[in-house]
């Protein structure tokens, strides 16, 4: 069960990785992409206000999306 769980919680963390756009963006090139995550990574560690914009930035994409969603 515990398997199952976390190739669940995989498959979500790259579908975000998708819906962000950064596979097209990147050319499907997985070595850009972990430069770009370990960057990402890197800049959070520097800045403890960054988390909190990525956090309200991310919570507003989903509402949009939802909204949108809803009059469909």
């Amino acid at each position: 069960m515990a398997r199952r769980e976390r190739t669940r919680h995989l498959i979500e963390l790259g579908g975000l990785v998708r819906k962000a756009g950064l596979v097209d963006l990147a050319d499907d090139d997985r070595a850009t992409l972990y430069g770009a995550m370990l960057e990402l990574a890197a800049r959070a560690r520097g800045d403890g206000n960054m988390l909190a914009l990525w956090k309200r930035r991310g919570k507003r994409a989903f509402d949009a999306e939802e909204k949108d969603d809803s009059h469909d």
